[in-house]
């Protein structure tokens, strides 16, 4: 149910804009024949229809297919856009708008009206006349009936004793206003009388969604001398004014009145002549976004320079005001960050049809299972993620996944299973890709290395697994016996590393000879702002992301040995690397014994600090490109006093 209401909200999200498209479209023709707007009618009918058959309701598609196979006739030369039917296609539009509405509302969207629609532009496709339009209509009405009129919401009839009169006012062809003009129009006769219904209803006179005229009734004392006159002027090529015979009301008081063509409109919803629609939904430049999160970082650089001045000042009211904007920026800070996810399920409801592609292409059976598409990621992550993913979900079906006879002949099922799961470690992503097909030969490995010269017999026949694997990463290194238009090329998982490092990511490979290969994607948290431990390495002050500190430790000089030339500790049963980053910020005088124990994708090192400085928020920044890359630092940040420090890259140390 939930799924449903989240599909649904999309669903109206992008039919609007279509909707809006195609109306702006309409009003464009009006003014000539225009390639590129009948190409966008088409094209958003197009949409729409599809859009609407994927969500059942049956209804609107027909609708937009009846449209779109006018505009298809159109786009050939084969029909010509009249006022006539640009009348009826704005008509349609009307009745998807109030569709939208009802959908918008969780209702199922379904319209007599729409029906009389469809038989009309089916009659327009198959004669190719505006006539066709008006046959197709119940009982008739040829191009000369009287319009039935619109009402407008307004007091009791019977109540004003006045004459009522009926115009009919024509607008010059070239009229470029013609929706002004008409209100200007309403507004003046609205003076001398009270409008009491129009043709056609009176928020598309407002919005110019007419043709060259429109009718009215109104109740008056003013005559029609003066109803003429007020309602002439520029732009206005003829009024018709007629006394409104009584017998003719008790016709109009029929709740089924014979339908014309300019009859048709969108349903009303009683007791509303206004939309109210609310906006519920808005389009923001994603640079705006990331304007906005800047200004949120710099106030949390500047709340951690007032919290040190609350500090050293001591000042209580002090402290107890910017308790209050440290909890506002707090809130802003999430907020903008809740604003920036994007659920996983935005790539991977692109994934199945690749699979089934490429299953077909190759002959295979495939079952592809999705799980974990609800877990969010930064947007700024999820353009470099496309990609990746989508190279190793066809890698898994091309290179992993064995034909059903040989699956069948190894006792495997005929079909075979790709798993995609994504889920949340601490601050992380995971990503899973894992299929049960043949998995990585290491026999192959070791022979396509030799073979394209990327290592020795020697060292190829002593290499362990991990480090043949490590290969696939290679540029230009393939495995693949032919070259389809799928693999082969030596274009691969090279690029899929380098895509996943410049996320600042992992990319681990974990395979069983005829049991499966499994990818694992690590994402790191793209949060701007995070928790670090300010620690002192050489009097010089570094970052540590919280989420990568295990504990802080006391080491024994006992406890330390050497394996090689790696410095390790005995710490808690466990034999952990030491590393004392003398080459990042010089040998330290002080001999400390401090550790911190850092761990990253379930392995652990610690590093020796001189002392520990406490946890404090920051922003992080990415290295300027006139720096270029570092290895070790991740990014730099500026806490309250102003000064720039690096922040320890923990992935590259483990």
């Amino acid at each position: 149910m939930l799924d449903e209401e989240i599909y649904r909200k999309l669903f109206v999200e992008e039919s609007r804009e279509n909707h809006e498209t195609i109306v702006n479209s309409l009003l464009a023709l009006e003014h000539g024949e225009d390639a590129a707007a009948i190409d966008e009618i088409f094209r958003s009918a197009h949409t729409l229809k599809g859009m609407s058959a994927s969500m059942g309701f049956d209804d609107m598609e027909r609708l937009c297919h009846s449209m779109e196979d006018v505009f298809q006739l159109v786009r050939n030369g084969q029909r010509t856009v009249t006022p006539a039917l640009t009348d009826l296609l704005l008509r349609c539009t009307d009745v998807i708008e109030v569709m939208l509405d009802e959908i918008e509302g969780g209702g199922d969207p379904s319209s007599e009206t729409a029906e009389i629609l469809i038989k009309s532009l089916k009659a327009f496709s198959d004669k190719g006349t505006d006539e066709a339009a008006f046959d197709a209509l119940p009982d008739g009405g040829g191009a000369d009936a009287e319009p039935a009129m619109i009402p407008v919401a307004m007091e009791d009839p019977d109540a004003d004793a006045s004459p009522v009169y009926t115009l009919r006012i024509t607008l010059d062809p070239a009229c470029g206003m013609k929706d002004v003009r008409a209100l200007v129009i309403l507004q003046n006769l609205e003076e001398l009388g009270s409008i009491r219904a129009t043709t056609p209803s009176r928020d598309l006179i407002e919005d110019g969604m007419f043709g060259e005229s429109f009718s009215l009734r109104i109740a008056s004392d003013a005559g029609e001398e003066a109803l003429k006159t007020v309602a002439s002027g520029a732009d206005v090529t003829a009024v018709e004014v007629s006394l409104y015979e009584q017998e003719a009301a008790a016709a109009d008081a029929d709740p089924r009145p014979d339908l014309e063509f300019e009859d048709i409109q969108a349903p009303q919803k009683p007791g509303k002549s206004e939309k109210a629609r609310e906006i519920k939904n808005i389009r923001v430049d994603i640079h705006r976004l990331d304007q906005m999160m800047n200004l949120v970082e710099d106030l949390v650089i500047n709340r951690g320079r007032l919290e040190q001045i609350a500090r050293k000042h001591g000042i209580k009211e002090f402290d107890e005001a910017l308790s209050m904007v440290g909890r506002s920026v707090s809130d802003l800070q999430n907020l903008m960050m809740g604003i920036r996810m994007i659920p996983l399920e935005r790539i991977f409801n692109r994934l199945p049809r690749v699979v089934r592609d490429v299953a077909n292409y190759d002959g295979k059976e495939v079952e592809f299972i999705v799980d974990g598409g609800d877990t969010e990621l930064d947007r700024s992550m999820m353009d470099g993620l496309n990609d990746p993913l989508l190279h190793i979900i066809r890698n898994a079906v091309n290179h992993g996944i064995e034909p059903p006879d040989v699956r069948e002949a190894n006792g495997k099922p005929r079909k075979g299973l790709l798993k995609l799961v994504a889920r949340r470690d601490k601050d992380n992503v995971i990503i899973e890709i894992e299929d049960d097909g043949s998995g990585i030969d290491p026999e192959k490995l070791r022979h396509s290395a030799v073979e394209k010269g990327l290592m020795t017999a020697e060292a190829a026949r002593t290499a362990q697994k991990e480090e043949l694997i490590g290969l696939l990463f290679q540029p230009g290194f393939s495995t693949a016996e032919k070259i389809t238009d799928i693999s082969g090329r030596g274009v691969g998982l090279d690029v899929v590393k380098r895509a996943i490092e410049s996320l600042k990511g992992t990319i681990r490979v974990d395979s069983t000879l005829g049991k499966g290969t499994t990818f694992e994607l690590v994402l790191p948290p793209t949060m701007a702002i995070v928790d670090v431990m300010m620690v002192h390495i050489n009097d010089r002050r570094c970052a540590i992301p919280v989420s990568n500190v295990v504990e802080v430790a006391t080491g024994r000089q006992d406890a330390i040995h050497h394996i090689g030339s790696t410095e390790t500790i005995l710490l808690r049963d466990s034999l952990l690397p030491m590393h004392r980053l003398e080459d990042m910020f010089g040998a330290s005088s002080k001999g400390s014994d401090t550790l911190v124990v850092l761990q990253n994708d379930g392995k652990k090192c610690c590093i020796v600090v001189d002392s520990v400085e406490g946890q404090q928020e920051v922003v992080v920044k990415p290295l300027s490109r006139l720096v270029g890359s570092c290895r070790g630092i991740s990014g730099v940040t500026i806490p309250g006093d102003g000064d720039v420090v690096p922040v320890l890259d923990v992935n590259t140390m483990v």
